[in-house]
C-alpha cells in the first residue's frame, strides 16, 4: 500500500515496461502501433508523466492485453476529512523494473 499520488506513474511505468518486454516490443516499435513518440513510451516507462486514458487504451491494445494488465488494481483508503490515500493490490503478475 502507497500513501504517495506521485508514485501512481512509476507503478503505471512498471507495468507498461513488463507488458511490453512480454510482447518482445521495443519502446520504438510500440510507438508506431500507437502513433506515440519513442520519446514519450520511455517517459511513461521512467513514470516521468501520467498517462491520458486514450492513451492508456492504445497501448494496452496494442500490447493485446487489457487494460488492468496496464493500471493494476489501485484503490483509494478514505481517510477522516476526506483525506485518505493510494494502495495497491494483487502485483503478483508484474515485476517491477
Amino acid at each position: 500500500m502507497i500513501a504517495d499520488q506521485r508514485l501512481l506513474p512509476v507503478h503505471f511505468g512498471n507495468r507498461l515496461s513488463a507488458c511490453r518486454s512480454r510482447a518482445e516490443l521495443s519502446q520504438e516499435a510500440l510507438g508506431e502501433m500507437t502513433a506515440l513518440h519513442r520519446a514519450e513510451i520511455e517517459l511513461l516507462e521512467r513514470g516521468e508523466c501520467e498517462p491520458r486514458l486514450s492513451t492508456i487504451v492504445k497501448l494496452a491494445s496494442a500490447l493485446r492485453v487489457p487494460l488492468h494488465e496496464l493500471v493494476g488494481e489501485i484503490g483509494w483508503q478514505l481517510g477522516p476529512g476526506g483525506a485518505g490515500k493510494f494502495e495497491f493490490r494483487n502485483l503478483r503478475d508484474v515485476a517491477v523494473v
